[in-house]
């Protein structure tokens, strides 16, 4: 028997990024990693809605950036050198840009990006309504009306 694979209907790109090797005081300097994060917004041509960013005691910072596309969240570990991100963007943008100014700008000496395709299966049931494979235009218009009803 033949296991066909299943085809997502992609809806957004996530990149998880571990990142090692970095300047300990540029990891724990709030504002730095607030420009890094906006001009990774700008790298990526996304598009900023809010803005977050705690210093925490002793040390370290995290940072969310909420975007019309999705998010941007950082969290740095400076005693480690280490910082983690996770960046989603759905609709328009590119997260791979946005991911490099970001490793860049914290100067990471090594860096695991992992990027994983984010969306639903085709026969995905939405306010009892089906998806189907006929009209992803506008089977995607109709998601994303729904996903973001009330928002």
């Amino acid at each position: 028997m033949e296991v066909k694979p299943r085809r997502m209907k992609q809806l957004g790109t996530h990149l998880v990024i571990d990142a090692w090797h970095c300047p300990a005081d540029l990891l724990n300097d709030p504002e730095r990693i607030r420009t890094a994060i906006l001009d990774a917004v700008t790298a990526g041509e996304a598009t900023l809605i809010d803005f977050c960013v705690h210093q925490f005691s002793p040390h370290g910072v995290t940072a969310t950036a909420t975007l019309a596309e999705s998010h941007i969240a950082i969290h740095t570990w400076p005693e480690y050198g280490y910082f983690a991100a996770d960046l989603f963007f759905c609709g328009r943008g590119n997260p791979r840009k946005a991911a490099e100014h970001l490793e860049t700008a914290l100067q990471a000496g090594q860096v695991n990006r992992r990027e994983f395709e984010r969306g639903f299966e085709p026969s995905v049931s939405v306010d009892n309504s089906s998806v189907s494979e006929t009209s992803p235009a506008t089977n995607l218009t109709a998601l994303a009306e729904t996903s973001f009803a009330g928002r």
